[in-house]
């Protein structure tokens, strides 16, 4: 199918597609959409960052133009409030001329603000925590839900998401349409998934490896280089805006301190922000008022900004499945991307998988001039009298490493894996 003409839908539909600015269906559209049209169950897999949120809320949208209008009768739900919102949104550009209404639901924002929005709402889109709190409390009908989705399926029922679904889907009518999307879908999830859908028809469109638009490579370092290493890369390479990851959320506010002490424009987006802040922070990043975001995988979702030029994983993902979504925030829009890996010692297995996933070693690469074998920086205790810099008894710390000179020059120690 070369437009979205093709599609059986409304003609507002149609122009708002137009006005979106979509204009050939990818292929999960092209697979997706005339199952989902036609009333059918769906699970489909697909790439971050190929379309998957039109797949299912056109089929959603043309299904309630039928009406009744002003009561719910489709939920969406998502892992986290960036990605609701961001579903929410594409929802609203797609429904613009047809009078559907849409509400969101999830943490960090009033209760009553949302008890509004979802009176006379035809859509929600909710993060599955927050939205168990309205239906307790009386401000969610779904007894005329006719389509529920799961977007970003894997990490929702992977992730700890499984027992706020089953308990959200037992107050759900036993009549309605299921769609699940996701970027993978590993097969101990795929059985969870059965419990939920009625003879789904599974859309593959690739195998769930990363876009073809981005390039790897991995950056062999001692845990306690890892700091200086991404200084020194953010110093050297012209890019746009770059996407950092960490494991932790301890670890991606001290980071985020460390690279803003240096100069470099940083937020940092982590599970203990309020509603605002996290607002705030990936507008920064999406206006590029601030170039770098470091991100723990949670955190991360629903980030769509097109302009991320590098990824870089300060920590290995633990997963293959979280490397495939950590790429997948670069190479978007038919743009071209980095992913860069920091791995130590330690992470020769799961580096060993990636390259499996992709079918390909990748690069090992060292950044000319870095002195690789420093040693840690000693850990001073705690002064109290003593003059700055003194300890009793101790020597003077030893200087990290001498300057290096020329492209290529000193240590440059490589890992024994690497």
């Amino acid at each position: 199918m070369s437009t979205f003409d093709t599609f059986p839908l409304d003609a507002r539909l149609i122009e708002a597609v137009r006005t979106v600015g979509y204009v050939t269906p990818t292929p999960i559209q092209q697979r997706a959409l005339p199952l989902a049209l036609d009333g059918r169950d769906v699970i489909g897999l697909a790439q971050t960052g190929t379309g998957k949120t039109a797949a299912f809320a056109l089929p959603i949208l043309q299904r309630l133009l039928a009406g009744p209008r002003g009561r719910l009768r489709a939920l969406i739900l998502a892992p986290t409030r960036e990605l609701a919102e961001q579903i929410h949104q594409a929802i609203l550009g797609l429904a613009g001329a047809t009078g559907l209404r849409s509400a969101t639901v999830y943490g960090g924002v009033p209760m009553h603000s949302q008890r509004r929005a979802l009176r006379g709402a035809d859509v929600a889109v909710a993060c599955p925590g927050r939205l168990l709190d309205q239906m307790g409390d009386g401000a969610v009908d779904c007894r005329h839900l006719e389509v529920l989705v799961l977007d970003e399926a894997d990490r929702m029922l992977d992730m700890g998401f499984l027992p706020d679904i089953r308990r959200v889907v037992r107050q759900l009518p036993a009549a309605r349409q299921t769609l699940l999307f996701s970027a993978t879908m590993p097969d101990e999830v795929r059985r969870l998934t059965r419990d939920l859908t009625r003879d789904a028809i599974t859309v593959q469109v690739d195998r769930p490896a990363p876009a073809a638009t981005v390039s790897h490579a991995v950056y062999p370092v001692e845990s306690h280089r890892k700091t200086d290493l991404l200084r020194t890369l953010l110093d050297r390479l012209d890019t746009g805006s770059v996407l950092v990851f960490t494991r932790t959320k301890h670890r991606a506010r001290r980071l985020a301190s460390q690279l803003a002490a240096g100069g470099h424009a940083t937020v940092a987006l982590q599970g203990n922000l309020t509603q605002g802040q996290r607002q705030r922070a990936i507008a920064a990043f999406r206006d590029g008022s601030a170039r770098i975001l470091v991100a723990t995988d949670i955190a991360a979702r629903g980030i769509d900004v097109s302009t991320v030029s590098h990824v870089i994983n300060y920590d290995v993902p633990d997963t293959v499945d979280a490397y495939v979504h950590r790429s997948g925030r670069t190479g978007r829009a038919e743009r071209t991307g980095d992913a860069f890996t920091f791995a130590a010692r330690e992470d020769e297995a799961t580096v060993r998988a990636i390259e499996r996933a992709l079918g390909a070693p990748l690069e090992r690469k060292h950044v000319d001039g870095f002195d690789y074998a420093a040693a840690p920086r000693p850990q001073h205790p705690a002064r109290h009298d003593h003059a700055p810099g003194a300890r009793h008894g101790a020597p003077p710390p030893r200087r990290a490493g001498r300057p290096r000179t020329g492209a290529g020059g000193g240590s440059r120690r490589r890992i024994a894996w690497a």
